[in-house]
């Protein structure tokens, strides 16, 4: 004779719930690194080593303060569509070989925004307990106030904290390709209003804002641009100077911008690089966001960049 089993309570009942019109909800991500049908490339100039899954790594055997063979050069600007931020070791450049090696890539540009170095165009960033409050802990694409935002940039760290100061760079065309379909098509065709004040209002003083609103006066560019050199479409919206988005009430641009600039915080498209001092970076502003991290205290980071001209988004 078989005893019966007591019966199984019943599972309790859950709340019911849904996920927002615009929520992020995402399991896997879609990790692409390359435009689609491309396949890795080789390199034969040097050793490239990746450091993230879609963006980041580090190049060894390129002595950058000399001028670079052309196959070099060649070789160099592949692994910087393949890759969106290259990282170099040791180089300890001065500041004229960090011009150099930037105008491999084109005309270079000034920020007068910004602290200058020892040339209207490179861009000194001297952080330290007695320095203004940092610009850098945001994620933003360089000077996107611009007509022609900055193609890209080549940073050097002069001097190193004893720990922290690291910086992030986010892959905006992974960040894309992440979004639900319903937010694609909302965006795809947009276009967004991108102004320096918003990034600037904190550090100067209305009447020098004033003085440069004539000089800087806000641009639309899409919400989503093709890249000119990959045709890969990447999220061109950041919080730094992204102010509303073209022909939306400002309630439902607010949402939806913020639901954007939240895509370059996801771990999986991003690269973390530490430096050491004499480290170089270089990095593609048309695909990438960064962000530097202001974790160091009292201790001084001292780095230095140079940006390069670049073309009307589109």
């Amino acid at each position: 004779m078989t005893t019966a089993l007591p019966a199984l309570p019943a599972p309790p009942a859950l709340r019911s719930w849904r996920i927002p019109d615009d929520g992020l909800y995402e399991g896997a991500r879609v990790l692409r690194r390359l435009p689609e049908g491309q396949r890795p490339l080789t390199y034969q100039s040097f050793e490239l080593t990746p450091l993230g899954a879609v963006i980041g790594a580090e190049i060894r055997g390129v002595d950058l303060s000399r001028p670079l063979p052309e196959p070099v050069r060649a070789e160099l600007d592949r692994a910087l569509l393949e890759w969106k931020a290259l990282f170099f070791r040791g180089q300890h450049l001065t500041s004229a070989q960090q011009r150099a090696f930037a105008r491999n890539w084109g005309e270079l540009e000034t920020n007068p925004l910004l602290a200058a170095g020892d040339s209207a165009e490179v861009v000194r960033f001297d952080k330290s307990a007695s320095a203004v409050p940092t610009f850098e802990n945001v994620w933003h694409a360089d000077v996107t106030f611009r007509e022609r935002p900055a193609l890209g940039a080549v940073l050097q760290l002069r001097e190193v904290p004893p720990r922290g100061g690291d910086t992030l760079w986010a892959d905006m065309a992974a960040a894309y390709d992440n979004l639900p379909e319903r937010v694609r098509e909302r965006i795809d065709g947009a276009r967004a209003v991108h102004d320096f004040i918003p990034g600037f209002a904190r550090f100067y003083p209305p009447e020098r804002l004033a003085a440069l609103q004539d000089r800087f006066p806000p641009v639309e560019h899409p919400v989503v641009r093709t890249h000119p050199r990959t045709g890969r479409r990447t999220l061109f919206v950041n919080a730094s100077f992204t102010t509303h988005i073209v022909g939306m009430a400002s309630a439902e641009s607010d949402r939806l911008l913020r639901l954007l600039f939240q895509q370059a915080h996801v771990p999986e498209f991003q690269v973390r690089f530490s430096w050491r001092a004499g480290d170089v970076a270089l990095w593609d502003n048309r695909a990438t966001q960064h962000y530097a991290v202001a974790d160091y205290g009292t201790h001084r980071r001292v780095a230095e960049r140079v940006a390069i001209a670049g073309d009307r988004p589109y």
